[in-house]
């Protein structure tokens, strides 16, 4: 504290007859006991006076941020330092002839003021990571990681004046030597510089928000991303378990962001079903007449047969596409205005996968797999009206070609046997 503002006090003091320049100990204890009282009653007065009232009044506000204030105790936290600067103020009065001791209170006042400090700025900034959530600000920035840099800045700047006062050195002395500790701060905060760093890009680029639904497959991360932090992204899989992600993690490596998928209010279904090839067929008038019984075949036919080149017939799994497309059309959790396909893959050796390629209307996973698993039942128990077979191994060929062996057969087997 100035020492113009002492002298300031003690000539008010001794104007209405208080002289606190003691002659003896007994009196320098009585009189530092005396500025510890005035010290503490003064921060009774801020404490549970005038705090009372300002956060009587910020819980009747309707400002939500106002609540985060009272609950994160940012103003009791900065309260503390008023007894150290009305101590400040008094002790060095006091021991004006004890300059040993006078230095040393005054270093310790400096502690206090730095500590008080840097608690109530850290207070801040929880309250204002708690104010971004509200209003759903972290959603679009990683909030949390700016604060986490705050505090770890503040702290440096704290520890380093703090470190000064005691050494009673300027903080640029200890500043200049921050350049040969260079390499050993990186090394230690080397998680901290690339999480930030990290950080920045996830936020520029949109990358990942609070909310999200990430799947990284390298870390087992599956689910909504709950927490993006400094140094990690905290991800709750659809289990309940919780993974741990760095956040450099998320720039250097491969994940997949299903933020798109649920913003544009439609869920891809691509799911083949495999069909046997033995069953595939042209089909005759006997077959129409019996396909023609089904919902939407008879216009089918009709418009695959003005579609179809001359001396060519009809297949009965392309009625079946048919069908298919027709029956998703009229699906009322299809999207009609997304990609929307029926078609045949390259054949394998587990028979012709016809994929349907659609969107469902809602994102919501429940909702989702009903739809799917609905749309699946249906086709599953129509294949064998177009006569067609779901592909099984061992497939209808495989079972037709095992026919029972001839005596001959069966005695050779036999004699091989006992040979």
């Amino acid at each position: 504290m100035s020492k113009e503002i002492r002298v300031d006090i003690a000539h008010i003091l001794s104007e209405i007859g208080v002289n606190i320049e003691p002659h003896d100990n007994i009196s320098t204890v009585f009189f530092l006991v005396l500025c510890t009282g005035v010290a503490f009653f003064s921060y009774v007065i801020v404490r549970w006076g005038l705090l009372k009232i300002v956060n009587a009044t910020l819980r009747r506000s309707k400002a939500s941020w106002g609540s985060v204030i009272v609950k994160h105790a940012v103003f009791e936290k900065l309260s503390l330092i008023i007894p150290a600067v009305v101590l400040n103020l008094l002790i060095p009065l006091v021991l004006d002839q004890h300059i040993i001791l006078s230095g040393l209170i005054d270093r310790l006042l400096s502690l206090w003021l730095i500590l008080a400090l840097i608690r109530s700025s850290y207070a801040f900034l929880d309250a204002s990571n708690d104010i971004a959530d509200i209003k759903l600000m972290s959603r679009d920035l990683p909030i949390k990681s700016f604060v986490q840099l705050f505090k770890l800045i503040i702290f440096l700047i704290g520890f380093i004046i703090a470190i000064s006062v005691l050494a009673n050195r300027s903080p640029v002395y200890f500043l200049s030597g921050l350049g040969v500790a260079t390499g050993l701060v990186l090394l230690v905060f080397r998680d901290t510089i690339l999480g930030f760093v990290a950080g920045i890009q996830l936020s520029a680029n949109q990358m990942v928000k609070v909310g999200d639904w990430i799947q990284m497959d390298k870390y087992g991360a599956n689910g909504s991303i709950e927490e993006v932090s400094l140094t990690t992204v905290k991800v709750k899989n659809w289990d309940n378990t919780v993974t741990n992600i760095p956040a450099y993690a998320l720039v250097q490596d491969s994940f997949i962001n299903w933020r798109q998928m649920q913003e544009s209010g439609g869920r891809r279904i691509k799911r083949s079903v495999l069909i046997d090839i033995d069953t595939i067929k042209f089909i005759d008038s006997n077959d129409e007449a019996q396909l023609a019984t089904i919902d939407f075949v008879p216009a089918i036919l009709a418009k695959k047969k003005q579609n179809l080149p001359p001396n060519t017939g009809l297949t009965n799994v392309a009625i079946f596409r048919g069908y298919l497309d027709v029956y998703l059309k009229q699906h009322p959790q299809i999207r009609q205005d997304m990609t929307f396909l029926v078609r045949e893959l390259e054949p394998t050796p587990n028979g012709l996968p016809i994929q349907i390629y659609v969107f469902v209307n809602d994102t919501r996973w429940a909702f989702y797999e009903d739809v799917q698993s609905d749309i699946f039942d249906h086709v599953f128990a129509m294949i064998p009206k177009f006569g067609l077979a779901v592909y099984q191994s061992p497939a209808s060929s495989d079972i037709r070609s095992l026919q029972p062996l001839t005596t001959m057969e069966q005695q050779t087997i036999a004699e091989k046997q006992n040979f």
